[in-house]
């Protein structure tokens, strides 16, 4: 039986991280520290500003980011967690050239999203042929280490899986 976790939670959780404003807003203060007052569309330049304003909010209300006086936007703890995460889905797919040999860093860490917001029997069976004819049980291994990574990051960070605490406390 498939726990609301595994599905509509993990599929929620998936679609909120995988926004391209907040993949670069946590990347970048995990790579180069804080970010000044008034400095973000300058640190950010590639995201368009309407969406980065709603990552800044998103993060705030997730708790990822906060902003220290003096020093700018910085991340949490749970942020800093979320950076690691992002950082091993993002290798993870590199490895084995997803979603194409030559992608950027969102681009890898949305790929990798979109394959773990399935349930894994499903994401077993169509990444099949993302592995390249590999077993249906080889490829669901394979997703193991970022799946697992972000199944402990999210009972650690249970707000982004709405209604899931039950579940998550089991």
């Amino acid at each position: 039986m498939t726990t609301f976790f595994e599905t509509a939670g993990l599929r929620h959780a998936c679609t909120m991280l995988s926004t391209p404003g907040l993949i670069r807003l946590v990347s970048e203060i995990d790579d180069n520290g804080p970010i000044p007052p008034r400095s973000l569309t300058r640190t950010v330049p590639d995201v368009p500003v309407a969406q980065l304003r709603q990552a800044v909010e998103q993060a705030r209300a997730l708790g990822l980011v906060r902003h220290r006086p003096g020093v700018g936007l910085s991340l949490t703890p749970s942020g800093s967690g979320l950076a690691d995460v992002y950082d091993t889905m993002a290798r993870w797919a590199r490895s084995r050239s997803l979603p194409a040999p030559v992608c950027d860093f969102t681009g890898r860490v949305q790929h990798t999203l979109s394959l773990l917001a399935v349930p894994i029997a499903l994401t077993a069976r169509e990444a099949t042929e993302e592995f390249e004819g590999a077993p249906a049980t080889e490829a669901a291994e394979q997703q193991a280490g970022p799946r697992g990574l972000l199944t402990q990051w999210l009972r650690e960070n249970p707000q982004l899986v709405q209604g899931a605490e039950p579940v998550l406390a089991a």
